[in-house]
């Protein structure tokens, strides 16, 4: 159960130092109560109060990280509105040793440059599962190799019933610790000795959802922390229902041989890439860590990324973008200066439409605390005060000669109390729509 803050302020040195940015020692108690800080950023607690305050702070689905940055888990909740979802699902392509050097090549080039640029973030694949297919420990460690050399920021998940193969293909990574794959009823006690000693998560496997707990149980008694379930499900209804077993059971009920990211090959519950896809989107909403896909093509893989970007994206935090000046199409001293809220949405619109336009324009994004235009000025956030504000400190005075100002069309209505702050600038009133701003950008001219 988590400590309130009172309890943990009672473990702490009561020094009000200052030195964990927080002022006094029942605030810091009261942010790591809260999930907002962590405990060891006090640096006179000891060590025993370090473990003690983690372990009972650690949320219900554990956090597990391998790959050099990819982090699964940390969940919390059942509903995404009731908090927020933690970590992405984590999206593999599969290559095994009997695939064909140009389809394996295929797959790593498609990992490499299916990347899709989305209100300033870089969607994409994470991960490559190599799979052994019985040829050999030599053909899957040089399979091994030959993905952590030409797809290096990718996650490995490496997948044999073959420990030595594990190990081999496990050592390939070096301390880029892969995720191995699968500990099962016959092997558990073997593939658990190797994750410990290698330092890597390990995959469980079972027949059922009720015996990849069984093994998980065992496991956890023998010492072993950072595990990954695969329920042994596989087709749609069966693995739905075990993941939102599996997450119900561990928050609502704090069964912990359940509390574990779950990792789901939907490349084994479908023949056909369109029909995996389907499957995938459901287990992306409902819960798995991780989805293991055949193969990556844009026109699949772009809705996953969207629906997970969706469904990962804070729905208590808006998106934003810096507050700053941004120069679109290399603007000069006579190039139109425009001015926008910073919710990300407006930001990547307004800025997509000029850069389309080939004008070259000076972009002037205010914080508006991530509220849109409309929204952000009743909120009195994007007013004639705080526009004026910005508009003198931003510098853009310093980089053209003339002083017209663009707002949008929505704002007309401030037009005339905006000049009266802003004296020297001649305020314009932009389109309403986006869409319209590069047709008023090429009749735009200076006074």
């Amino acid at each position: 159960m988590a400590l309130t803050g009172i309890q943990i302020m009672k473990m702490l040195p009561k020094k009000n130092c200052g030195e964990c940015q927080v002022p006094t020692c029942l605030a810091f108690a009261m942010k790591v109560a809260a999930g907002q800080t962590e405990i060891g950023l006090c640096p006179y607690v000891s060590e025993e109060v370090k473990a003690q305050v983690s372990e009972a702070s650690a949320p219900p689905i554990r956090t597990i990280s391998f790959g050099g940055g990819f982090k699964m888990g940390g969940e919390t909740c059942l509903y995404r509105h009731e908090r927020r979802f933690e970590n992405p699902t984590g999206i593999a392509v599969l290559v095994r040793t009997d695939m064909s050097d140009d389809a394996i090549g295929g797959r790593l080039a498609r990992f490499n440059s299916l990347r899709y640029e989305r209100v300033g973030l870089i969607l994409k694949a994470d991960l490559i599962a190599v799979q052994d297919a019985g040829q050999g420990e030599a053909a899957f460690t040089s399979l091994v190799k030959r993905v952590r050399d030409n797809c290096p920021d990718a996650g490995i998940i490496v997948m044999s019933m073959d420990i030595a193969a594990v190990s081999a293909g496990a050592k390939v990574c070096g301390d880029y610790k892969p995720l191995l794959y699968a500990a099962t009823l016959s092997n558990a006690e073997a593939m658990a000795g190797l994750a410990k000693e290698l330092g890597c998560p390990l995959a469980v496997k079972g027949e059922t959802l009720g015996e990849a707990a069984s093994i998980v149980e065992k496991l956890q008694a023998g010492g072993l922390k950072d595990m990954v379930i695969d329920s042994g499900a596989r087709t749609l209804r069966a693995s739905l229902e075990d993941q939102i077993a599996m997450r119900r059971a561990a928050i609502k009920h704090k069964y912990k041989p359940v509390g574990f990211p779950s990792i789901v090959p939907v490349c084994e519950m479908a023949n056909d890439l369109m029909l995996e896809s389907l499957i995938a989107t459901s287990m992306i909403a409902k819960y798995a860590g991780i989805i293991i896909l055949s193969d990556l093509q844009g026109d699949t893989l772009f809705p996953l990324l969207l629906e997970r970007l969706n469904i990962f994206t804070d729905p208590q935090r808006p998106m934003v973008v810096q507050e700053d000046v941004y120069p679109i199409n290399g603007p000069q001293s006579e190039s139109p200066v425009i001015i926008t809220c910073n919710f990300s949405l407006t930001y990547f619109i307004v800025s997509g439409e000029v850069e389309g336009s080939k004008v070259p324009s000076w972009l002037l994004i205010k914080d508006t605390e991530g509220l849109s235009v409309l929204t952000a000025w009743a909120a009195g956030k994007f007013g004639a005060d705080s526009i004026s504000g910005f508009v003198k400190k931003s510098g853009i005075t310093d980089k053209v000669k003339h002083r017209n100002l663009i707002i949008p069309g929505y704002l007309a209505s401030i037009k005339g109390e905006l000049e009266e702050e802003l004296s020297d600038w001649k305020i314009m009133v932009g389109p309403r729509e986006a869409s319209h701003l590069p047709s008023y950008l090429r009749d735009w001219r200076p006074n």
